[in-house]
């Protein structure tokens, strides 16, 4: 039986969000730095890697490791609906648009976010002896991930601007419109 099904959980939200991104044409992560191709084989490669790992390593043994990862998620989850437009729904956080993500397409991705929060919780508890160790990545990272986001964001719209492709295409059509 695998172990840490809800950091599991967890991982597969994480890459279902940026998978998400990439199929309705806002760009990845890292693409503008190292290019598109690098930075999501980077992220499948993380994923799988980190899918497998915690499927099979039973407590305490990694209990550090993804307990830190679902600080991580966490930090994620508390960044987006921070950093963009937000309201709420049935008395939940809802992003009403997120870097380029609007309209219809908007609902799947809040899904998703959400989806990725109840994960985040069962992480935790699934790696409860080393709680601290979530707390740590996730105070660090929340900052980080505040500051970061909207330079990333920047470097996206730049890339569209100047080379536009079929996974930066919203963006591209933004840039284009100057909105």
């Amino acid at each position: 039986m695998p172990y840490r099904r809800w950091t599991r959980l967890g991982i597969v939200a994480v890459a279902s969000h940026l998978g998400y991104e990439l199929a309705v044409g806002v760009g990845v992560p890292g693409a503008p730095r190292i290019g598109v191709r690098p930075a999501v084989a980077g992220y499948a490669l993380a994923t799988a890697g980190a899918y497998r790992t915690a499927g099979r390593l039973p407590g305490p043994r990694g209990d550090r490791r993804f307990a830190a990862a679902n600080g991580l998620f966490a930090a994620a989850v508390i960044s987006h609906y921070a950093s963009w437009p937000r309201a709420t729904w049935h008395g939940l956080p809802w992003l009403v648009e997120c870097e380029g993500i609007e309209g219809v397409l908007i609902v799947p991705y809040n899904m998703v976010l959400q989806v990725s929060a109840v994960a985040v919780v069962g992480g935790l508890v699934e790696n409860l002896s080393a709680w601290p160790w979530a707390l740590a990545a996730g105070l660090v990272a929340v900052p980080a991930l505040r500051w970061l986001t909207p330079r990333e964001y920047d470097r996206l719209l730049a890339q569209a601007a100047a080379q536009p492709g079929w996974w930066n295409r919203r963006l591209a059509i933004r840039m284009r419109s100057g909105s």
